[in-house]
């Protein structure tokens, strides 16, 4: 358990939901802590019990915490300058989703979705354990086909930190305030979810 606190900033919602959805959380600061195996074991089964188009499961996962040295460091030179910050995370994840269906080799129009759901289980999971995780999209998506013998016919969608809190004093105070202002902002119901026909 991190000896930071956890960042709360629950969302305001209109309606009694699970408690990790109201406390999920991206982080700016994370513990280079180390995760117990077992919570990093319930963060990958979180993802392998999420639904998929035709039990499909396309999502594919290349990680490393800090303790594999290089290979962590690899990882970490793919995100941007603005993302520096996710290195801090103990655990980082490359999401990978095979664009094609194992049957005939046919597209699977839904493999981004169906990866996406499972993220959002991991996210949810590691809430869940008193766990943070951020995912960005800002980072190379050039190399790692390379560096990890990537097929090309694997979609690089985010590059994801996971870890246990970190100290927020060191982050930018201005950058800080204007993140735990922001980010609880969201459309209302009605602006997405129409009874019928589309509203403009």
């Amino acid at each position: 358990m991190s000896k930071f606190p956890y960042p709360e900033n629950p969302a305001p919602t209109d309606a009694q939901l699970l408690s990790a959805i109201k406390r999920r959380w991206s982080p700016l600061a994370f513990s280079s802590e180390p995760i117990e195996a077992e919570k990093i074991t319930a963060l990958f089964e979180a993802m392998r019990w999420t639904q998929s188009s035709r039990n499909e499961q396309p999502w594919r996962i290349i990680y490393a915490t800090k303790d594999d040295g290089e290979i962590f460091d690899q990882l970490a030179s793919l995100l941007t300058q603005d993302n520096g910050y996710l290195k801090d995370a103990y655990m980082l994840m490359l999401v990978c989703a095979v664009q094609n269906f194992a049957y005939k080799n046919l597209p699977n129009r839904m493999h981004q979705y169906d990866t996406g759901a499972a993220a959002h289980a991991l996210f949810l999971q590691a809430v869940d354990m008193g766990l943070v995780a951020h995912e960005v999209g800002g980072f190379d998506k050039e190399k790692p086909y390379e560096l990890f013998k990537i097929p090309k016919e694997v979609s690089l969608l985010v590059m994801m930190g996971v870890g246990y809190p970190g100290d927020e004093s060191k982050v930018d105070p201005a950058l800080l305030k204007k993140r735990y202002e922001n980010s609880r902002v969201r459309r209302s119901v009605t602006d997405f979810a129409f009874r019928g026909k589309w509203l403009a």
